[in-house]
């Protein structure tokens, strides 16, 4: 007997015809979109009240059809929830004369940022814990005050960004955003007072850095459009705000910081395929900055400098995977470098850091990654090895440039994140820190598989595989899905307190690292962008299709499962193989390809064209994305349910495309399967904030896949 299911929403068909390049399209949807959008994306409440009112019917609609999965929301959540140690806190970093570091008190949704005085001992002695030193804690930032206070004031989102102690550790300074629409406010607190210094910098993306002296801030100005276009410096005490630099291509992002040595700051600007970076001498912070290189399209660099000489990160002279260089001049143009580590073809550099005496570099190959140290005295070089057969490695960063001292983190799908101090020069390591997991974690309990499926071209695509050991792999487990495949992202396989959620359920939990990606390499980014982009879309079919004929899963019975670009990829196999999903979850999905890449006044549009191709000027690039484009492509098909989230502050994703998803879905589906739209009408593109809330939603994703798997939506 069929369950009678709630009346699902019936939005307006309003038609919309658009002309562009001598063709016609109509978008019967297109009103969603709020002609004020901009003032929205910062006020919430200026949306019209016709989409308000929509949006709203909508989440009642998904809450009602969910109804009966509260109970298995609540139990995910206390799971996930019960695998935070609530009164967790990181490693302090030592800098000069203290230590920094955060930690959350019981029950807290945010953390509390602090320092005390740098411990005695040898680099590689145990770190006192953050309860025995609590004395002489001075406590920098109360997050969780500053969240309930922005509560108080109607702002149920808060989210820091950068928070920075000056050099000489008399300041402390944060990006604030309570509105999720990612414009920060930059505070800044006097140390020796403990008072926030007046006329706080506003209209930031959260991007800034301190000069080496302590005596500025530079910072990144949004524009109303919602892109980075300037860097300004004022004193750090606060005062006249002066621009240093105005990118004159919207298309390209801006960011700040200062290299490993201080010796410089760095202005980096650059698109895709096509970086500058421009230095300011630190002896004199309001000199005018100087271009390293000027921008060459397609090629990238990235630059640091180690005293006597510059490293330079760059795919120049045709090395796909990246090289690294080195120029001993002042002024480190171009044809001055010379290769330091030669381009190794299926070796993908995709970082590179200085110390006063060694040199770290981060290398991925085949979808594992590695961390290579190299003693600047003799350029003897070793590596940081690794036995688990599908892992996540990376360096933690640190304060210091003086130390022979390097902290990295390590994690695997079965072994929570550890966190590693290691001499560079005795390779001694210790172990800081285990992830705590209080409802309790053996890794022997748990199965973590590297696959490979073989794509439509012959290329071995790589496939993660979480379960529990014992598993019988007869097609019989339900399987979820998860991809992304855009930008040049790698989903590294990592420990994850909500997949265990699904696993510790039977599910079996996989990673396809699809083309779009860079996990084998920045070529295999490439072969899955601009005119190859279909690649991203049948590698994860492929992943699917080798993964039910391994026992892993079996047709119909897969969730489908990814966010922003990678909802782009949901609403692709979706169209594309309709039969293959029990569910489709399209997080923040980047759905409305064609209509996005063609509005310019949108925040990400300039700057995406490089990753999609520009359909307003370019004919084959307007064919090309509106043949795979999701929105456009949906027909009369039999989909599978599908669930679309999204937040009406996200500057990224904008609101009206997962909106706009699910209503052309409600129209042309054929299978009378529920489509599902739930818009947080309090955050932008990371969802809610807060440690405990953002699970919350993870638990809804998670119970709408069991609740499509069991089919409960047709009995």
């Amino acid at each position: 007997m069929t369950k009678t299911l709630p009346l699902a929403p019936r939005p307006a068909q309003i038609p919309f015809e658009i002309e562009q390049l001598g063709e016609k399209r109509v978008d019967n949807y297109r009103w969603m979109k709020d002609d004020n959008w901009q003032a929205v994306l910062r006020d919430p409440g200026l949306i019209k009240p016709e989409i308000k009112a929509t949006l709203e019917e909508e989440n009642a609609y998904s809450a009602a059809l969910l109804d009966g999965t509260k109970d298995l929301q609540d139990a995910i959540f206390a799971e996930m929830k019960g695998r935070i140690k609530e009164d967790d806190s990181s490693v302090p970093g030592p800098d000069g004369a203290w230590e920094y570091y955060s930690r959350y008190n019981i029950g807290a949704q945010h953390p509390i940022v602090a320092r005390r005085p740098r411990t005695e001992g040898s680099p590689l002695t145990p770190i006192p814990s953050v309860e025995e030193t609590a004395a002489s804690e001075q406590i920098l930032l109360d997050e969780e005050a500053r969240a309930q206070a922005a509560k108080a004031q109607g702002n149920d989102f808060y989210e820091t960004s950068d928070a920075q102690h000056s050099p000489d550790h008399k300041l402390f300074a944060w990006g604030e955003d309570t509105q999720g629409s990612e414009y920060f406010t930059i505070f800044v607190r006097d140390l020796a007072t403990g008072e926030i210094l007046p006329d706080p910098i506003q209209s930031s993306n959260g991007g800034f850095t301190f000069s080496p002296d302590s005596q500025y801030i530079f910072w990144v100005w949004r524009d109303e459009n919602s892109r980075p276009a300037k860097i300004f410096r004022r004193p750090a005490r606060g005062g006249e705000d002066v621009i240093i630099y105005e990118e004159p291509d919207e298309g390209f992002f801006l960011h700040i910081g200062t290299l490993s040595s201080d010796a410089f700051i760095s202005i980096g600007t650059g698109n895709h395929e096509t970086s500058e970076t421009w230095l300011i001498d630190a002896r004199d912070p309001t000199s005018s900055p100087f271009c390293v290189e000027p921008r060459s399209e397609g090629i990238q660099y990235d630059i640091d400098h180690w005293d006597d000489r510059f490293i330079i990160r760059t795919n120049a002279d045709g090395a796909i995977d990246f090289k690294l260089m080195e120029s001993t001049v002042d002024r480190p143009s171009r044809d001055t470098w010379r290769d330091l580590v030669p381009y190794r073809p299926g070796i993908y550099i995709t970082g590179a850091g200085v110390f006063k005496r060694h040199m770290v570099r981060t290398e991925r190959q085949n979808a594992n990654t590695r961390i290579v140290i190299t003693r600047k005295s003799d350029m003897s070089e070793h590596i940081i090895a690794v036995d688990e057969e599908a892992y996540s490695l990376g360096m933690s960063g640190g304060y210091e440039y003086d130390t022979n001292i390097l902290r990295y983190g390590y994690t695997s799908p079965t072994t929570p994140a550890q966190t590693f101090d290691y001499d560079m020069e005795t390779r001694e390591r210790i172990l800081r820190k285990t992830q705590v997991i209080p409802s309790g974690h053996n890794p022997a309990d748990y199965v973590a598989r590297r696959l490979y499926a073989t794509a439509q071209d012959g290329e071995q695509v790589p496939v993660t595989v979480l379960m529990k050991a014992g598993t019988p792999l007869d097609g019989k487990a339900p399987l979820l899905l998860y991809g992304y495949g855009s930008y040049g992202m790698s989903m590294d396989p990592g420990f994850s307190i909500r997949s265990l959620s699904l696993v510790n359920r039977g599910w079996i939990y996989a990673i396809a690292h699809i083309r779009g990606g860079s996990e084998k390499g920045y070529g295999w980014f490439l072969d899955g962008r601009k005119d190859k982009k279909a690649n991203t879309f049948s590698d994860f079919i492929a992943c699917a299709e080798s993964l039910t004929d391994a026992g892993y899963g079996s047709k119909g019975r897969i969730v489908a499962y990814g966010g922003s670009a990678g909802g782009m990829l949901m609403g692709a196999v979706a169209n594309m193989r309709p039969d293959l999903w029990a569910g489709v979850i399209g997080a923040v999905p980047f759905i409305d390809v064609l209509n996005t890449m063609s509005d310019t006044s949108l925040p990400l549009t300039p700057p995406e064209w490089p990753e999609w191709g520009n359909p307003l000027e370019d004919k084959t690039a307007y064919d090309y994305i509106k043949s795979y484009s999701p929105y456009d492509n949906i027909d009369a098909k039999p989909y599978p349910p599908v669930l679309a989230t999204g937040g009406l502050s996200d500057t990224r994703v904008t609101y009206w495309e997962p909106m706009k998803w699910i209503a052309k879905l409600r129209e042309k589906s054929t299978s009378g399967a529920p489509m599902l739209l739930k818009i947080n009408m309090d955050a932008g593109h990371g969802g809610a904030s807060g440690r405990f809330d953002f699970l919350k939603e993870i638990a809804f994703d998670y119970a709408f896949a069991i609740w499509a798997m069991d089919k409960s939506w047709q009995s």
